[in-house]
C-alpha cells in the first residue's frame, strides 16, 4: 500500500480500498483523492458508487488551475507566484493582466504590444452604444452591464473561433478593453449623461475615468492619486481564484459557449451582495449606521443576529484579507486629493470593535476587500450602484485568463455535477376528479 494513499474501509461490505493521494505545488493545502475514485466503492452490484456530497463546493476542487495561489490562513494572495502586496507596488494593471494571461511578466515590448491591443479595443461600435440606449435612464449599472456583455456575441462574427491561441488571445484584449467602456457607458446611461469617446490616447485609467467622468470634445486630465488609487483596486480585483463568477465563466464556457456569454454569466453572478456587490452592502450599511457614536449600538445588533457585518469575513481567509489592508491605506492617499469620505469613520471604528470582540475574532471575521473599496470609489465620484461595475472591470483579465487555461486543460468536460435525489418515490399519476 503507498504511503501516499487514503485506505478506506466500508463497513457496509468489509471491502478496503486504496485511493490514491496526488498534491498541488503545496502539499500541505494541496492534497486531494479524486472524487470518480470514489465510483468504485460500492455496496452491492446495481450501486453506481459512492458520492462526494458537498454542498456550495466548500471541500471540492473542481480544477487544476496555475493562476492564483490563496491560502486564507496565512492571509496569503499570490498571482502566478508573485505577491499581490508587490504587485501592487510595483506593477500595472495591464502588466498584470498580461501576468495572468500569459504565465509570465512581460518584456517593455510585450507589454507595450499588449497594452496597444487592449486599449485600441476601448473603441467600440455605435451599435454597441446604441444597444446600450435600449435601457431605461436610471436603470441599475450591473443589470446593463450583463445584457450588454451577453449581447456582444452578436456584433461580432468571429465570436465562435477560439480554437487557437491567436483567436483567444484576440478575443482576451477586445474584452478587457470593451468591458472598460462599456462600464463607463453603462454608468452615463444610468445618470442619464451623454457619452464620452473613448481616447486610447490618455492611457488605460486616463481614458476610463475620462470617459466615466470627462465631456465630449473637451480635454480632460485624471488627478495622477486617483488614477493610481483606480490601477490599484483593479489590480486588486483581477483574479482570486475559483470563486462564484470565475466558476460561472468555467462553467458556461465547458459547454462551448463563446466567452462574450460566459462572462455576461460571470458578471450576473458577481451582482449579487455575498460576492461583487458586497462593496454596495458595505456602503448601504455604513449608510445605515449613520455616525461613529451608533457603531455600538448596530454591532450589538450584528451579535443578536438582527443584521449582517458587511464587508467582514470571507469563504476562504481566515486571517486579515490582504487586499483589505492595501485598500485602506490607499483610501487615504485619495483623501488627500478628494477630501475625506465620513464614511471612514464609521469603518474604522467598526474594525476597531470587531477585532477586539470575542464574538467576531472567534468567528475568524476580518474586514475583506469590500469593506474599504467602496468608500474609495465613492470619494472618487462614482455612485453606489457602480461599485460592482468596477469589480467586474477589474475581474475581467482574471475571468479571461481562467477561461483560456480551461480551454487548454484535456481533464475538463462539460461541467455537471451530481445531486443526491431526496424526493418522492415512483408514484402513478391521479387524475384531477381524483386529487
Amino acid at each position: 500500500m503507498s504511503k501516499d494513499s487514503l485506505k478506506v474501509i466500508d463497513n457496509r461490505t468489509d471491502e478496503t480500498y486504496d485511493l490514491p493521494i496526488t498534491y498541488g505545488t503545496y502539499s500541505e493545502d494541496g492534497a486531494h483523492v479524486r472524487s470518480a475514485d470514489l465510483n468504485q466503492i460500492k455496496g452491492s452490484d446495481n450501486d453506481f458508487g459512492l458520492l462526494g456530497y458537498d454542498p456550495s463546493y466548500v471541500n471540492t476542487a473542481s480544477c487544476s488551475s496555475a493562476v492564483t495561489y490563496i491560502d486564507g490562513a496565512k492571509g496569503i494572495l499570490r498571482y502566478r507566484g508573485y505577491p499581490i502586496e508587490q504587485l501592487v507596488a510595483e506593477s500595472s494593471y495591464l502588466e498584470v493582466a498580461y501576468l495572468l494571461v500569459y504565465g509570465e511578466l512581460p518584456s517593455r515590448d510585450q507589454l507595450d504590444g499588449f497594452s496597444e491591443q487592449v486599449n485600441s479595443q476601448t473603441v467600440i461600435s455605435d451599435d454597441i452604444l446604441s444597444f446600450i440606449d435600449g435601457f431605461p435612464k436610471g436603470s441599475h449599472t450591473m443589470g446593463m452591464l450583463v445584457g450588454a456583455l451577453g449581447g456582444l456575441s452578436v456584433f461580432y462574427d468571429d465570436e465562435g473561433d477560439f480554437g487557437t491561441e491567436e483567436a483567444q488571445l484576440r478575443h482576451i484584449c477586445r474584452l478587457v478593453g470593451n468591458i472598460a467602456t462599456i462600464g463607463a457607458a453603462v454608468h452615463r446611461r444610468s445618470a442619464g449623461l451623454p457619452y464620452v469617446s473613448s481616447d486610447p490616447g490618455l492611457g488605460f485609467y486616463g481614458n476610463f475615468l475620462n470617459m466615466l467622468f470627462g465631456t465630449e470634445g473637451e480635454a480632460y486630465r485624471a488627478d495622477p492619486v486617483l488614477e493610481r488609487a483606480l490601477e490599484v483596486l483593479l489590480i486588486l480585483h483581477a483574479d482570486h481564484g475559483q470563486n462564484l463568477s470565475t466558476s460561472i465563466m468555467r462553467g458556461i464556457a465547458s459547454g462551448g459557449a463563446d466567452p462574450y456569454s460566459s462572462m455576461a454569466g460571470a458578471a450576473a453572478a458577481l451582482y449579487g451582495p455575498a460576492h461583487g456587490g458586497a462593496n454596495e452592502a458595505v456602503l448601504n450599511m455604513l449608510n445605515e449606521i449613520g455616525s461613529v457614536d451608533k457603531v455600538p449600538a448596530y454591532i450589538e445588533r450584528v451579535e443578536n443576529k438582527e443584521v449582517v457585518l458587511q464587508g467582514f469575513g470571507h469563504r476562504v481567509y481566515k486571517n486579515y484579507d490582504p487586499r483589505a489592508a492595501i485598500v485602506k491605506e490607499t483610501a487615504y492617499s485619495v483623501f488627500e486629493v478628494t477630501g475625506k469620505n465620513p464614511l471612514i469613520d464609521i469603518a474604522l471604528e467598526l474594525e476597531r470593535i470587531a477585532l477586539q470582540e470575542e464574538y467576531f475574532i472567534s468567528r475568524q471575521l476580518y474586514p475583506n476587500v469590500d469593506f474599504y473599496s467602496g468608500i474609495i470609489y465613492q470619494a472618487i465620484g462614482l455612485p453606489t450602484r457602480m461599485m460592482t461595475v468596477l469589480f467586474a472591470v477589474g475581474r475581467s483579465c482574471g475571468w479571461l485568463a481562467q477561461w483560456k487555461e480551461m480551454l487548454g486543460d484535456s481533464e475538463q468536460k462539460i461541467a455537471r455535477p451530481r445531486q443526491i435525489y431526496t424526493g418522492a418515490d415512483i408514484r402513478d399519476y391521479v387524475a384531477m376528479g381524483q386529487r
